[in-house]
């Protein structure tokens, strides 16, 4: 790596953390207020009347998934919203003709969304830590589990960025897919409460892994082994990266 291949790279990556930062109340904030309204509505008014969840309280239940929600929207969603402005306003063709490596191109995107997504579940988990004592079981898991979810979500984003064509194309993949994924991810239940054909249709959902692989690493309690959790993230993150890095190599969905 020489030396201006590490400026191309931490100027991308310092534009993205600008932007984060300079509007915060539209990138960091809404989350937590979401989160927290889902804490109160789920875990409280709920919670009370479900009482536990695969032998541990409810509300203590809820916490991991509501953080994995705000990772995987955050980091998601701001890389694809991000490399389609750029796209939309034309300064990608600067980077794409100029001397830049193809990785610091990628990484100075993912890298922005991956800051986003961490910097937004601290918020939700020091926000929750307000109403809720939180004790974690492997905290070094819980860290990896964060920064791999948010690297694979962010590789994501970053392929629905090349591809979309209007904005309403960023939007489409968060709300037809991210969304319903989620929410059948196991971030509000067990799976051990659906019927047995539903319970293995779930272990094809990779959110599921991550929700569960999170809540074992927070509260030692998860619907399936933290090895698996552990290497079905890995192994996409992997994927997801070799696919993003291929795509932007042969410049698919950019023109210049």
């Amino acid at each position: 790596m020489n030396t201006l291949s590490w400026v191309a790279f931490t100027t991308v990556l310092r534009r993205e953390i600008v932007r984060i930062i300079r509007i915060w109340p539209q990138t960091l904030l809404p989350t937590p207020i979401t989160m927290l309204l889902y804490f109160c509505i789920f875990g409280y008014v709920i919670g009370h009347r479900i009482e536990s969840m695969s032998g541990v309280s409810y509300i203590q239940f809820l916490v991991p998934g509501l953080m994995m929600m705000g990772i995987v929207n955050n980091a998601f969603t701001n890389v694809a919203s991000s490399l389609f402005s750029s796209k939309y306003a034309r300064f990608i063709e600067e980077m794409l003709i100029s001397p830049m490596p193809n990785w610091s191109i990628l990484f100075g995107f993912v890298l922005g969304g991956v800051f986003r997504a961490v910097m937004v579940a601290l918020a939700v988990f020091v926000v929750i830590s307000c109403f809720l004592d939180i004790r974690m079981a492997h905290p070094w898991i819980v860290a990896y589990l964060c920064v791999m979810t948010a690297f694979l979500l962010s590789f994501g984003g970053f392929i629905n960025g090349m591809l979309a064509n209007k904005f309403d194309d960023v939007a489409i993949i968060p709300t037809f897919i991210l969304t319903p994924l989620t929410y059948l991810g196991g971030v509000f239940y067990s799976i051990d409460l659906l019927p047995p054909f539903w319970q293995v249709i779930s272990h094809f959902n990779p959110i599921f892994y991550m929700v569960n692989g999170f809540r074992e690493a927070m509260i030692g309690l998860s619907d399936v082994s933290l090895y698996a959790s552990v290497s079905v993230i890995t192994g996409l993150t992997v994927l997801l990266g070799i696919a993003a890095y291929t795509m932007l190599r042969h410049r698919v969905g950019l023109k210049y």
